[in-house]
């Protein structure tokens, strides 16, 4: 059990970060190193609508099995919905999500959220890559680039902690973690809604003393 041991502590998480006044986060391009997969991450915008539809629906079925829902049902957000909702957390300091680039085309979607800050200082990841492109190293490679953004670069969130639930039979999703060099923490009971169930999900993770030169450049290291 952990105790605050007073309101200020208790508090610490949710209070305006004295060191960012200002708590809205830009969200950047990023741009792997040579030596890596060629891939880029850059924020969402309207004029996508098209090729993330397109992105989307040819891997329906491939993404299903993994996709959180809403367990009070609520009507989906349209995509012009959803681009005002990643400007709004963007503003908060609550959220930052970019397209995968690769050959010049949307391959998938990471995302940072949940974001916290104050004692805490921390965030949550989720990501995938469109089917075709497997096998390239393209996850791992997009995940060490939000990580070393999010965790270190002086114009990110300046995270201390990165976490990422993956469900316990989603082993492709864990092999992208554990090349980046995540920590196993153990499983979460009922943890996220998924396809109409409260799931079980493992909790790996991620600390910014768990750097070292830099996730890309380990990862680049390790032969991804």
């Amino acid at each position: 059990m952990t105790v605050f041991h007073s309101l200020r502590q208790a508090l610490a998480p949710y209070r305006t970060d004295a060191h960012r006044p200002d708590p809205s986060i830009h969200i950047p391009v990023l741009q792997a190193p040579v030596g890596c997969p060629p891939i880029e991450l850059r924020p969402f915008r309207l004029e996508d609508q098209e090729e993330w539809n397109q992105v989307r629906w040819a891997n329906m079925q491939w993404l299903d099995p993994w996709q959180s829902s809403d367990p009070n049902h609520g009507p989906r957000l349209s995509y012009n919905q959803w681009i005002q909702r990643l400007r709004s957390d963007e503003r908060q300091g609550t959220g930052a999500v970019f397209m995968i680039r690769y050959q010049m085309r949307m391959v998938g979607q990471i995302s940072l959220a949940a974001i916290s800050y104050g004692s805490v200082r921390s965030g949550m990841v989720g990501y995938w890559v469109d089917q075709r492109y497997l096998g390239r190293s393209i996850a791992p490679t997009a995940l060490a680039l939000l990580g070393d953004w999010a965790l270190s670069n002086p114009d990110g969130p300046g995270l201390h902690r990165l976490e990422i639930a993956i469900l316990p039979e989603n082993d492709r999703s864990i092999r992208v973690v554990e090349k980046v060099g995540a920590h196993a923490e153990g499983t979460m009971r009922k943890y996220m809604y998924i396809n109409d169930s409260w799931r079980d999900h493992r909790i790996f993770s991620i600390v910014a003393e768990d750097l070292g030169p830099g996730l890309v450049r380990s990862l680049s290291g390790r032969g991804r």
